[in-house]
C-alpha cells in the first residue's frame, strides 16, 4: 500500500508539473500573440504612412530638394522601424520557440505535412490548421484535380496558394519567421506539400492498389502461420529429445549427501522454461508481424504505430532516461573514486599507527584502527550527503518523505543499539582493556576476545563466551587484572588464619616460603605477608605475592593453598580456622599422619587430684 500510495503520488506530482507548466506556456504565447497584435498595428499605420509618403514623393518637382529629403528621411526611419519590428519579432519567435505548440496540417493518409505556429488576423493557429485541413480534403474530393493547377499569389501582406477561386491557405510573414525562411520560398514549400499528398493519396486509393494490398495482406498472414506452425513443430521435437535423453544430459544437483535439484525436477523447470520460450517467440513474432500487416492499409497504418509505440515508448522513455542520467552518474563515479582513495590513504596512515611505525604523542596505537573506523564511517556519510542531490528523484517530496521516514523508524528502533555505539566508543578511547586482558566486569571474570562497537566479549576460565553490551561495560567497574602483569607483575593475595599459639613470624615465613615454592610466582619482588587483623580466636594472615602470567590466576591460588598447607604441615603449624575446637588432650592433631613422626600416639588424658591434708596425687 505505501508503494501504491508513492506511485500515485509521484504521477500526481508530474501531472501537475506537467499542467504548470502548460499554463505558463500558455501565458507566454497569449503574451506573444497580444504583442504581435500591437506589432502588426504599428505596421499597418508604418505601411499607410509609406505609401502616402511615397505618393508624395511622386509628386514633387525635380527643384523641391528640401521636401524631397525630409520624405526620403521619413521613409528611412519607417524602414528602420520595419527592421526593428522583424528583428523584435524574430526574437521573441525565438524565446518561444521550444514552448509554443504547432498544429499539424494533416494529408490525406492522415500524416503531418507542416505544422502552424503563428495566427493571422483573428484566426488562431488552430483554426487556421483545421481549415487548411478541410480545404485539402474538399480538393481531393474534386475528380476533376488538376494539382498543376496549384499556384502562389502574392496579396498585400501574405502570400497566398490558391486553386482556382480557393484560397487555400495563407502564408504570413510570422509564418516565415517560425520556420526561417523568406515568406514566398515557404508558401513555395507548403504548396509542394499539399500538392504531394493529393498526388500520393490518389495513387494510395486506386483500385489497384487495393487489390495488391489485399494479396500482401493475405502473403504475410500465410507466412506467419507457416512460422508459428514451424515454431510449435520445432518446440514439440525438442520436448520429446530433452525427454529421450533425460538420463544421459540430467544428473542430480547435489552437494556431499543433500541435493539440491533431482534430475526430475530439472526436467520439469527446463520444460517450463521452453515453453515460456515458445510463447515469448510466439508474442515477439505477432508483435512484428501485426504492424506489417496494420502498415500495408492506409486506414490502419496509424494502428501499428500505436502498437510499436505500446513497446518501443517505454524502452525509448528509459534509454532517454539513462542518457540524460548518464552526467549525473559519472559526478557520482568521480565522488566515490576520490573518496575511495582519500579512504584508501587514510587507512593506511591508521595502519602505520597501529604498527607502531608512526607515533603521535598522546595518541596510542590501539587507538589507531577504532578511530580509522570512525573517520572511515564519517567520509562514507560525507560521500553520500555529495552523492545524494545526483541521485535520480532525490528532489522530490516522495523521496524526501520516504527519507525521513526511514529515519524516523531508525532512530526509535536503534535507540539501545546507539548507547551501546556511544559506549563503544568512550571505552575506546577510556583504553581500559585490550584483546587478550584478564578482566572481570561484576561477576564476570574472563580473557578479552573480542571487543566491537556494540558488544565486548569475554571468555571465562570454564571456557564460557559471555557477551556483555557495551552499556553495562560503562556504567559499571573494570577491573583489569593484566594491564600491569607484564611490566610491575600482579599481587596475588590469599588470607589464612591461625592460632594465638602459633608466633607470627614463625607464620610469616612459612607463607612466604609457601608463596616462592609456588610456580610462576615471582622471587623479586619478595613475597609479603600483611596481618590484617587479630580476632576472638585467630590471627588474619594475608600473604602477597606477584607473578606476571595474569590469565593463570585459577591454577596459581589453587597451587598456593596447597603450599600452604604442605609448608604449615612440615612445620608443625595447625591451620585451625576458622572454628576448630578440640581437647588437647586424648585427641590427635589436624596435621595430617604423613607429616607426623611414626611414633606419634595421640597423648592421654591427664587427670589431676587435689585433697585437704594427707591427700596424695
Amino acid at each position: 500500500m505505501l508503494l501504491l500510495f508513492c506511485v500515485v503520488a509521484a504521477h500526481a506530482q508530474n501531472d501537475s508539473l506537467v499542467v504548470n507548466a502548460d499554463s505558463l506556456n500558455a501565458i507566454a504565447i497569449r503574451e506573444y500573440h497580444q504583442k504581435l497584435a500591437e506589432v502588426e498595428k504599428q505596421r499597418l499605420t508604418d505601411s499607410v504612412k509609406k505609401a502616402e509618403l511615397e505618393a508624395q514623393l511622386a509628386k514633387l518637382q525635380t527643384a523641391d530638394n528640401l521636401d524631397k529629403e525630409s520624405l526620403l528621411q521619413q521613409l528611412k526611419a519607417i524602414e528602420e522601424n520595419e527592421k526593428m519590428r522583424i528583428a523584435s519579432k524574430k526574437n521573441r519567435i525565438d524565446s518561444l520557440r521550444n514552448k509554443a505548440i504547432g498544429y499539424p496540417v494533416l494529408g490525406l493518409m492522415k500524416d503531418t505535412l507542416f505544422l502552424i505556429y503563428s495566427k493571422i488576423g483573428a484566426a488562431t493557429p488552430e483554426e487556421r490548421a483545421r481549415a487548411i485541413n478541410g480545404k485539402i480534403e474538399k480538393l481531393y474530393d474534386d475528380d476533376f484535380l488538376k494539382t498543376d493547377s496549384l499556384a502562389v499569389l502574392k496579396s498585400d501582406f501574405t502570400y497566398d496558394i490558391v486553386y482556382g477561386d480557393m484560397i487555400v491557405m495563407s502564408v504570413s510573414e510570422n509564418d516565415g519567421i517560425w520556420y526561417g525562411k523568406g515568406t514566398s520560398e515557404l508558401a513555395e514549400s507548403f504548396k509542394d506539400s499539399i500538392t504531394r499528398a493529393l498526388v500520393q493519396a490518389r495513387e494510395e486509393h486506386s483500385v489497384l492498389r487495393i487489390f495488391m494490398r489485399i494479396g500482401l495482406a493475405l502473403l504475410v498472414i500465410a507466412f506467419s502461420w507457416v512460422i508459428i506452425r514451424l515454431i510449435g513443430k520445432g518446440y514439440e521435437r525438442l520436448v520429446e529429445r530433452i525427454k529421450t535423453n533425460k538420463s544421459k544430459w540430467l544428473k542430480d544437483f547435489s552437494y556431499k549427501e543433500y541435493t539440491f535439484l533431482a534430475a526430475d525436477r530439472s526436467l520439469q523447470v527446463i520444460l517450463l522454461l521452453a515453453n515460456v520460450l515458445r510463447w515469448f517467440v510466439y508474442a515477439l513474432f505477432l508483435y512484428i508481424s501485426l504492424p506489417i500487416i496494420f502498415s500495408i492499409f492506409p486506414f490502419s497504418r496509424h494502428w501499428a504505430d500505436t502498437l510499436f509505440q505500446l513497446i518501443w515508448s517505454p524502452f525509448k522513455g528509459m534509454l532517454t532516461a539513462v542518457w540524460v542520467y548518464l552526467p549525473n552518474l559519472f559526478t557520482i563515479l568521480v565522488i566515490y573514486l576520490v573518496m575511495k582513495y582519500v579512504i584508501r590513504f587514510v587507512r593506511y596512515i591508521f595502519g602505520e599507527i597501529d604498527a607502531e611505525k608512526l607515533k603521535l604523542s598522546g595518541f596510542h596505537a590501539d587507538w589507531a584502527m577504532p578511530t580509522y573506523s570512525i573517520v572511515r564511517f564519517l567520509l562514507y556519510a560525507f560521500m553520500f550527503v555529495l552523492i545524494f542531490p545526483y541521485l535520480p528523484g532525490s528532489d522530490s517530496d516522495i523521496f524526501k518523505g520516504v527519507s525521513v521516514f526511514i529515519g524516523v523508524l531508525f532512530s526509535f528502533g536503534s535507540s539501545s543499539a546507539i548507547a551501546n555505539m556511544v559506549a563503544g566508543l568512550v571505552i575506546t578511547y577510556m583504553r581500559p582493556f585490550k584483546i587478550g586482558d584478564r578482566i572481570k566486569i561484576g561477576e564476570v571474570t574472563g580473557d578479552v576476545t573480542e571487543k566491537t562497537l556494540l558488544v565486548t566479549r569475554v571468555k571465562t576460565t570454564k571456557n564460557e563466551i559471555i557477551t556483555i553490551p557495551n552499556s553495562s561495560v560503562l556504567s559499571g567497574n573494570t577491573i583489569n587484572y593484566s594491564i600491569q602483569a607484564k611490566e610491575k607483575g600482579l599481587i596475588l593475595y590469599t588470607t589464612v588464619t591461625i592460632g594465638y599459639d602459633v608466633p607470627w613470624k614463625k607464620m610469616h615465613q612459612a607463607l612466604i616460603d609457601a608463596a616462592l615454592k609456588t610456580e610462576f610466582i615471582l622471587d623479586e619482588p619478595t613475597p609479603f605477608v600483611l596481618q590484617t587483623s587479630l580476632d576472638d580466636f585467630y590471627v588474619s594472615y594475608q600473604i602477597n605475592a606477584y607473578t606476571r602470567e595474569a590469565g593463570r590466576q585459577a591454577l596459581l591460588y589453587s597451587n598456593l593453598h596447597q603450599n600452604i598447607q604442605d609448608v604449615c604441615n612440615e612445620r608443625g603449624i595447625e591451620i585451625l580456622s576458622p572454628h576448630y575446637r578440640a581437647a588437647r588432650d586424648g585427641n590427635m592433631t589436624t596435621i595430617p599422619a604423613d607429616y607426623l613422626p611414626k611414633d606419634y600416639k595421640a597423648p592421654a588424658f591427664s587427670v589431676n587430684l587435689e585433697q585437704d591434708k594427707g591427700t596424695s596425687k
